[in-house]
């Protein structure tokens, strides 16, 4: 006798769980979380980084932790693809939003003997978070398109721009919490920080809870992860080989001077910037409002540059507009101007807090597209390359910030733009010219 068929209605609603449009919803959930949990956890940290050269001045303890957490970063990035590897992506950003909570916590009694622990320890937590967020956001649009018959690059852009839009907020609601809670004290000291910092850490908290509802996926290397564990020796012979092995590469050997200019331009935004632009002119507590322009404009840009980024060709045409504004802001800065008082004096800082910002979303959006479609079989070692030059130029900047002048970091920025520009595009032209000749 066949089954009534209400007994058969579980088993239809069990296949429809495995339905494309399931699974597509899936992907976007977890792109939708990650995005938030990097949110809330940035918008502390990013805030609390924005006032480090003003708020722990003494002794220029803030940027000298600055420099040790990414000169960490700088090393730690080297092994963080094989502690991803092992540890899974979901896994690593969740250890990894525990040094960020530290730092946090490090600035609500700043002594050297908190500070540059938890920097150190930081280092090692934000080369694990930053190598799990691109592995796990490239498996996750590459799983979207499969399931879902679409553009590979194309789906790419699109989930980078959304990760990165929402990233990029954070400089826009951090510092506007920053601007609400600090105030200008007498002779040249700030209130309100214990507080802030207090507010940091229960938004921290909120990010890491999130981060748990992530469901576990990955590429290959993370699904090996679960078989028999490597000897040391294997272990070395394959961190070896995740280093070294995108340096044969002539593509990532182009890319690289473009992704060392990526942390430079964010670490003079952060410290030379707000230390020479917007202090003298703002005050302390004007960083927070500054820094909120840059950031909402960053997050205009990332959103708008992920959703027009499908290919090589857009990526080069993305990445010049965002290269050409950037350059003409440090012209601007180098050639003709000086601090004014009235309404251009304020003005004038938040314009290019806009362009700056807007060169920051392009780099981050452009850089992760391309490393997601240039080395598919490798995307941690690619994004962990990504992090050892990023964040060694911006340790570079925070270790040498006090004893350069705004005119030679000006002149260092210039040529840096100028090299890595040239690398990019002579590499646009080679990979136009290789298509051309196979087809």
């Amino acid at each position: 006798m066949a089954p009534p068929r209400d007994e058969e209605t579980p088993l239809v609603a069990a296949a429809d769980d495995d339905s494309p449009a399931e699974k597509g919803r899936s992907h976007t959930r977890d792109v939708h979380i990650i995005s938030s949990a990097f949110l809330l956890v940035f918008l502390a940290y990013g805030a609390a980084q924005n006032l480090e050269s003003t708020v722990n001045n003494v002794g220029d303890l803030g940027t000298t932790s600055l420099g040790i957490l990414y000169l960490s970063f700088t090393f730690f990035s080297l092994v963080a693809s094989l502690v991803v590897r092992k540890l899974g992506s979901k896994n690593a950003l969740i250890l990894g939003t525990s040094g960020y909570w530290l730092f946090i916590a490090a600035n609500l009694k700043p002594t050297w003997y908190t500070m540059v622990p938890a920097a150190l320890y930081m280092g090692f937590a934000a080369s694990i978070i930053w190598v799990g967020q691109g592995t796990y956001l490239t498996s996750t649009a590459r799983s979207h398109a499969k399931d879902n018959s679409l553009h590979e690059g194309t789906v790419i852009g699109q989930f980078n721009g959304e990760f990165w839009a929402m990233f990029a907020c954070h400089q826009f609601v951090g510092n506007l919490i920053s601007l609400a809670l600090l105030s200008d004290g007498t002779g040249g000291s700030t209130n309100g920080t214990t507080l802030l910092f207090s507010v940091f850490l229960v938004s921290m908290t909120l990010g890491t809870i999130l981060m748990c509802f992530l469901n576990k996926r990955g590429i290959k290397e993370e699904e090996d992860s679960q078989g028999p564990s490597l000897t040391f020796y294997a272990s070395v012979v394959s961190l070896s080989k995740t280093v070294i092995r995108p340096l044969y590469d002539v593509r990532m050997l182009l890319i690289i001077p473009l992704m060392a200019y990526s942390g430079l331009q964010q670490a003079f935004v952060w410290a030379d910037y707000t230390a020479y632009i917007v202090s003298p002119t703002l005050g302390v507590s004007g960083v927070g409002g500054a820094m909120a322009v840059y950031g909402a404009c960053d997050a205009l840009c990332s959103l708008a540059a992920g959703r027009f980024t499908s290919g090589l060709k857009s990526i080069t045409i993305i990445v010049s507009a965002g290269v050409l504004i950037q350059t003409i802001i440090f012209l601007w800065l180098l050639l003709i101007y000086s601090p004014v008082s009235g309404v251009l004096g304020t003005v004038y800082p938040l314009i290019m807090a806009a362009a700056l910002g807007i060169g920051d979303g392009v780099l981050n959006t452009q850089l992760s597209a391309l490393l997601a479609i240039y080395f598919k079989h490798d995307t941690e070692g690619a994004f962990a390359q990504l992090k050892v030059w990023q964040s060694g130029t911006i340790a570079a900047v925070f270790f040498c910030s006090a004893y350069i002048s705004l005119q030679a970091m000006l002149v260092v920025m210039l040529v840096t733009i100028s090299i890595a520009y040239g690398g990019f595009i002579f590499l646009s032209l080679r990979e136009k010219a290789l298509f051309h000749s196979s087809s």
